[in-house]
């Protein structure tokens, strides 16, 4: 059995509310469907439901959307998902990545290449890192995350599988982050602007090639079955995506 263990993080959900928490016995719940003591979940199955609400295990995207401490923008499960698919990260993978933010593209870099692989990040601010330090040790799966405080220009390792850059003047690293990706390697860059992807396309047109520039949208639908149709809002955009693969010298 799945059991809830005290100390263990439950995603609770009511109606259209997610919540994301920590279970501490002695300490209770109180939400708009009321109250819960944590105690009486402990030793119970994740996927149940109390009262009013419901109790399941997080998932990464439930750890990223609701549990994660932001400071920065984050990227969020939609373009991360089709990152790792299209950076083509896999057990044993090795990837650099410049521009940390909070940890939580990192993190699913750390689930996505495995406990056989390794994610060196970079982050240049005092107070990103220290808040994705705090993150990355909460929630990355394995151990095989290097977060340093520091500028990714000082770096200079060779042979990583892939790379990503989020940073807000990405062709400015472009060309050093070549240097660390073995041939054929892809690197993801996101940028929140077209004026931005100008620039970077410029960076680009040595040394790389097979160049995609997308933007990834999302619409969800209401799930009441008498009226089954679009959410009324949605975030049209959040930022563009742009992937080229190293040429050799």
């Amino acid at each position: 059995m799945n059991a809830i263990a005290e100390n263990s993080y439950v995603l609770i959900v009511y109606k259209d509310k997610r919540y994301f928490k920590k279970v501490e016995a002695g300490k209770s719940f109180h939400g708009t469907g009321g109250a819960i003591n944590y105690s009486d979940l402990i030793g119970t199955e994740y996927g149940v439901k109390r009262g009013n609400y419901e109790f399941y295990e997080p998932t990464l995207e439930d750890i990223i959307m609701y549990g994660l401490r932001r400071e920065t923008q984050i990227v969020y499960p939609r373009e991360a998902y089709h990152i790792c698919f299209k950076l083509n990260l896999k057990n044993g993978s090795r990837i650099c990545e410049a521009g940390g933010g909070s940890g939580a593209l990192t993190c699913m870099f750390s689930r996505m290449v495995g406990p056989e692989g390794k994610v060196v990040t970079f982050e240049k601010e005092e107070r990103h890192y220290k808040n994705a330090r705090k993150n990355i040790e909460r929630f990355a799966e394995w151990d095989n995350v290097d977060l340093r405080h520091g500028d990714i220009i000082d770096f200079d390792e060779k042979d990583f599988d892939a790379a990503f850059i989020d940073v807000r003047e990405p062709w400015l690293i472009i060309e050093k982050v070549r240097g660390f990706m073995r041939g054929s390697a892809y690197l993801g860059i996101i940028v929140p602007t077209a004026n931005q992807i100008i620039e970077t396309l410029k960076a680009l047109n040595e040394g790389f090639g097979d160049i995609e520039v997308l933007e990834l949208m999302l619409r969800r639908y209401k799930t009441i079955t008498e009226r089954v149709r679009p959410e009324d809002r949605i975030v049209a955009h959040t930022r563009i995506l742009i992937f080229p693969r190293r040429l050799g010298n």
